[in-house]
């Protein structure tokens, strides 16, 4: 089941973000994966400073990506992020990246988020309050 609507928004490629190879770099992807969390954890009302207060909050445990095709300089891709699941202290984000110019599915990805206290590091159950503000998010015009 999923647990939030999708977050979708636009970004272009810029020319930092290309290779050697003449298109995005791995790393890349990564970096976008984690900026459109960060945008949807904002949007939800989590925002990193509010977990840092409370003492709790999100950090990665695992990444995996799928490179599909090619992006390009000058491309503009469609991103596409949501919460999948929410399970005791873990809980997993699905990413989509897809070209905006012909709506092909270049990448794909996930990522295992758990959430902690921060002074212990250790696992701790995610709140009810996150759980139901990612499932009653809503995107607004343009997302």
């Amino acid at each position: 089941m999923t647990i939030s609507k999708v977050l979708e928004f636009e970004q272009r490629v810029a020319p930092e973000e290309i290779d050697g190879l003449g298109h995005v770099n791995n790393q890349v992807y990564l970096d976008w994966f984690m900026t459109a969390a960060t945008k949807h954890s904002d949007l939800a009302g989590w925002p990193v400073g509010k977990m840092i207060a409370a003492g709790e909050g999100w950090v990665v445990r695992r990444h995996e990506i799928d490179y599909l095709i090619p992006v390009l300089p000058g491309d503009a891709i469609r991103m596409r992020t949501w919460v999948e699941t929410a399970e005791r202290a873990s809980s997993q984000r699905q990413y989509e990246l897809v070209r905006a110019s012909d709506g092909k599915l270049v990448c794909r990805g996930s990522t295992v988020w758990v959430w902690i206290n921060f002074k212990t590091g250790r696992p701790s159950r995610i709140p009810e309050a996150v759980i139901r503000d990612f499932a009653n998010w809503e995107p607004g015009p343009g997302k």
